[in-house]
């Protein structure tokens, strides 16, 4: 089993912070983890907590959070409370304190190995830390980002830690610049690491987070997220105001909060002072009473002194909001119960204390209403979405003002104005903060692991294919091995939806849920573009498969990528499989092919679509070939190891959009990289014909995907499905087809292969393909080529597109020889030349197709080779 450690630097047993611990917990217990909870205690020496064991905490958690803390912290010498007490009083908040400095370093060494420790002997998966910014234990901090450094690599795991900041307490309270002046001395800002995700709960802590850590990365926004269930009165809490002496008749103004003083409870015994005598009503704080003895006796003292004291009710703590408990141990209650009875959700907090203000989107989610006061992050978090309340305006006073009051009373005793006003937060909540998008996010972020066995992620980008996504799935999952089915527990499905508007991803929810022995993730990739969403599932399903435990055995793990709109033959993964574990290639390229039976009438333009395959595979056989989209598979570590898929840009009609031939640019860099890339024509792929269908005018002219070497994606559905596509070729036409998928075929899959692996021309099987002569011209050109041009590095496919195109044309006549007497005499012979080089004298020819093939303005040599291939 996984196991998932969580640490709140809150060091309380119910806040905001553990609750969404609890919430996000949830979904990686329905996933199969473990979950062990350290509340912080050893972590804080303000809370009156510190080292303390747990007693009936437990009760305030669902069954399956264990509260569990790291074994041994009491016995590291010199961690006491004193200790961290100073280190924060001297390091932090006055910035010097240098002398405590080696002692820090000391304790932060030990602690983290204690860290270590625990999680070994847990086997722990993945780790979340809430909070961790709190200075107040920069050793704690420390000792931390160590474990999770040592722990990540000796364990080989990618992003397995989820850093959470909910409050970002090192900048909270400036008035009383609790923590000093930003950069804040000593405090540990966040790094990057290749273990870490940091996650902000909305766009301005991302901002101020990225202001103190300019140049982090991999930080995302996840909002706290609420399970929009309306809160109701029921057989198991309707004794709650009984229970608590609030009578039934009287309307219940709810404060779930800490009992401290930044929290301003003492607002809401002033305006329920001003509301007695027009409203009858009471006020119920839920919170811990013994956090700050001192705040409570003042409140208590404060409602005394208006007069309300036999209005005011403090209860306690309850269980959090979605704690998924019953009633806790010793007949407790929830928040949720609360809020059942609740009339209205106060939060009239403290201006610069909040970041997101839990209590008003329990509230929202509960479908209560609320008040609350304009405090720093309000707007931010709820005013500008729209949601609906009577807000005080702390420039008006510090206290309710008599305005304010009044707005509250009118709010209360118009019920119809209530219940609109908390039916349309709902709604907006739901959109908002819905508990499915947390889930989307933390999914799109790859925190949950692959399943154990599983050994293949197959990655699909979809956008609006519903009509060809119900065969693609069935034929993944109908994947064979031998004569029996493949066993699903070796393979998964990536579907990364590119903004689909159909019912792409909703056939997608309905195949998972109706096929649940084959793991299948939905993630999303807003920016448009095949590559972008090809690497989105790359690299999702990299990180997941990272987050597991090495196993002892060395076995690999293969990223596969396959098309939405192209079927896949019963044995196609199994194939890939087979030949990747039994070799040592880190890509295996498939075998495509078209249904003949669609170009029955066309058979001009089928001779020209069976030369360019049978071209294909007696190259491809030799020189292994180069990844297509439509199906490979690659080893993850060679995948990680060459910077994975690269996203390139080009400007079209003055917008820069992505360029197509991602899945070519990956293959050059795993080919320079000395990595050997395999064909396994048992794997193979049928190929939509929609492909040629779309643009048949534009694969004649070789610029099926664009022009001057701007390389784009298209969409490439019939924009009239009706539409007759049965048209054969004219004799021009199929020549002028057959010449643009030759020149196009010819330098990818000829000469790029021997350029970026000049060995391969000592193999035997490709010395015979070209012969003893052409060989070793073809390696003494290629080394001149790479000197002349400085290129060392073969990389991106503009830098091997142009020295390719030059060895075509000073070997084109050579080329063809070879490939009729390997493929069949109808390849025929080079294709002309253009007409600026049929001019050009012999004895120069060699320096104008330099000339030729480097002419960047006008995109000639790309527009000649057929700008992407057709077939």
């Amino acid at each position: 089993m996984t196991v998932l450690w969580g640490i709140s630097f809150d060091a309380t047993p119910v806040s905001g912070v553990v609750v969404e611990f609890v919430k996000t917990a949830r979904l990686f217990h329905g996933h199969g983890h473990r979950v062990h909870l350290d509340l912080g205690y050893d972590v804080k020496a303000d809370k009156n907590a510190f080292l303390r064991p747990y007693g009936d905490e437990a009760a305030l958690f669902p069954e399956w959070v264990r509260l569990d803390r790291i074994d041994g912290v009491g016995e590291v010498p010199g961690y006491d409370q004193a200790f961290v007490a100073a280190v924060l009083r001297e390091c932090v908040q006055k910035g010097a304190g240098e002398s405590l400095l080696p002692r820090v370093e000391a304790v932060a060494e030990a602690l983290s190995q204690l860290i270590v420790d625990k999680w070994r002997r847990l086997g722990v998966s993945l780790v979340m830390v809430e909070n961790g910014t709190l200075p107040e234990n920069i050793a704690y901090t420390k000792a931390l980002y160590r474990a999770i450094d040592r722990y990540g690599r000796q364990n080989g795991l990618g992003r397995f830690v989820l850093w959470r900041d909910h409050d970002l307490m090192w900048q909270s309270e400036p008035g009383i610049r609790k923590y000093g002046d930003f950069p804040y001395p000593h405090t540990v800002a966040p790094v990057n690491s290749p273990h870490i995700q940091y996650l902000a709960l909305h766009e301005e802590a991302r901002r101020r987070t990225l202001a103190w850590a300019p140049g982090l990365r991999h930080i995302a926004v996840l909002p706290n997220a609420f399970t929009a269930q309306p809160a109701v009165v029921d057989d198991r809490n309707a004794g709650f105001r009984r229970e608590h002496g609030v009578p039934e008749d009287t309307m219940l103004i709810a404060r779930c909060t800490r009992v401290i003083p930044q929290k301003r409870i003492d607002r809401d015994i002033h305006l329920l002072a001003g509301l007695v005598g027009r409203v009858d009503c009471h006020l119920l704080v839920a919170g811990d009473t013994a956090e700050s003895p001192g705040e409570q006796t003042r409140l208590r003292r404060l409602a005394e002194s208006l007069g309300v004291r036999d209005r005011v009710v403090f209860s306690g703590r309850l269980a959090p909001h979605d704690a998924d408990v019953g009633r806790p141990s010793g007949g407790g209650y929830s928040v949720r119960d609360l809020l059942a009875h609740a009339d209205v959700v106060s939060f009239l907090t403290s201006y610069d204390y909040e970041s997101f203000g839990n209590p008003i989107g329990e509230a929202i989610a509960s479908g209560v209403p609320y008040l609350t006061t304009r405090y720093a992050l309000y707007d931010t978090v709820y005013g500008d979405r729209g949601f609906r309340a009577p807000v005080m305006e702390l420039t008006d006073g510090d206290l309710p003002t008599p305005a304010f009051i009044d707005a509250v009373a009118e709010f209360l005793l118009d019920e119809r104005l209530r219940r609109e006003t908390a039916r349309f937060n709902r709604t907006l909540g739901e959109r908002h903060f819905g508990s499915g998008r947390a889930a989307e996010v933390l999914t799109a972020l790859a925190m949950m692991p692959t399943g154990e066995r599983t050994r293949l992620s197959v990655v699909i980008p979809v956008y609006n294919e519903a009509e060809n996504l119900p065969d693609v799935l069935e034929s993944l999952y109908g994947q064979r091995a031998g004569d029996g089915p493949m066993d699903r527990s070796l393979y998964e499905v990536v579907l990364v939806d590119n903004n689909s508007t159909d019912s792409t991803v909703d056939i997608a929810r309905r195949f998972a849920a109706a096929r649940p022995d084959l793991a299948v993730h939905i993630v999303r990739e807003p920016e448009q573009g095949v590559a972008c969403a090809r690497r989105t599932g790359m690299e999702f399903a990299a990180a997941r498969s990272r987050l597991r435990r090495r196993s002892g055995t060395d076995q690999r793990y293969y990223l596969v990528s396959a098309d939405a709109d192209c079927r896949v033959d019963p044995h196609w993964l199994w194939e890939l499989f087979t030949a990747m574990e039994s070799g040592k290639a880190a890509i295996g390229v498939c075998d495509y092919f078209y249904d003949a039976a669609h170009f029955a009438r066309r058979p001009r333009l089928w001779s020209a679509v069976e030369r360019t395959l049978r071209c294909r595979a007696v190259t491809f056989a030799l020189f292994g070939g180069f990844p297509d989209g439509k199906g490979f598979a690659v080893d993850r570590d060679v995948y990680e190891r060459v910077g994975g898929i690269e996203l390139l840009y080009q400007l079209r009609d003055g917008r820069f959009v992505n360029h197509l031939s991602d899945d070519w640019d990956f293959g050059i860099r795993v080919r320079a990289s000395g990595e050997d890339i395999a064909y396994v024509p048992g794997s193979r792929v049928e190929i939509n014909p929609r492909r040629i269908d779309h643009a048949l005018d534009e694969v004649i002219r070789g610029r099926a995907y664009g022009s001057d070497g701007i390389i784009v994606m298209r969409d490439i559905r019939l924009a009239d499905p009706s539409e007759d596509c049965g048209r054969d070729l004219t004799e021009d036409e199929a020549r002028q087809a057959w010449e643009f998928s030759v020149k196009d075929f010819v330098p990818k899959n000829t000469l790029l292969p021997v350029m970026l692996s000049p060995s391969l021309l000592d193999d035997d099987a490709v010395t015979a393909f070209f012969g003893a002569s052409l060989a070793q011209r073809l390696g003494r050109r290629i080394a001149e080529i790479k000197d002349e041009m400085r290129l060392v590095d073969f990389t991106a496919i503009h830098s091997c597109k142009t020295p390719s195109y030059r060895l075509y044309f000073e070997f084109a006549d050579e080329l063809f020889s070879r490939l009729r007497a390997t493929v069949g005499e109808d390849v025929g012979h080079a294709p002309p030349l253009p007409p600026c080089l049929q001019d050009v004298p012999a004895d120069r020819f060699t320096e104008f197709v330099r000339y030729f093939c480097e002419d960047r303005e006008s995109g000639e040599a790309h527009n000649y080779f057929g700008n992407g291939g057709v077939f």
